[in-house]
């Protein structure tokens, strides 16, 4: 959700007519379908049945990423080493 919301404001201070020098057409049309987009994802995630926090998604890791998420890149136990 944090990301999505730091997209959605990214997006709107490009596209926004109040913070461009000169609004036009085509500012109001992008800022609208930004807003529509925003809160249809928004109203989504919210009633989906399933939770999309930190902790509900890093209990479906694979393998792989499991081991990446505990041991990264570490010189002993990390993906690299076992690469020879």
């Amino acid at each position: 959700m944090d990301e999505i919301k730091a997209g959605y404001r990214s997006l709107i201070k490009k596209w926004h007519p109040d913070k461009r020098n000169a609004p036009n057409k085509e500012c109001t049309e992008m800022t609208d379908r930004i807003i529509n987009a925003y809160r249809t994802i928004f109203d989504y995630c919210e009633s989906y049945k399933y939770s999309f926090s930190e902790k509900e998604v890093k209990n479906y890791l694979s393998d792989e990423e499991w081991w990446f998420e505990r041991f990264g890149d570490d010189p002993l136990w990390g993906k690299k080493a076992g690469e020879k």
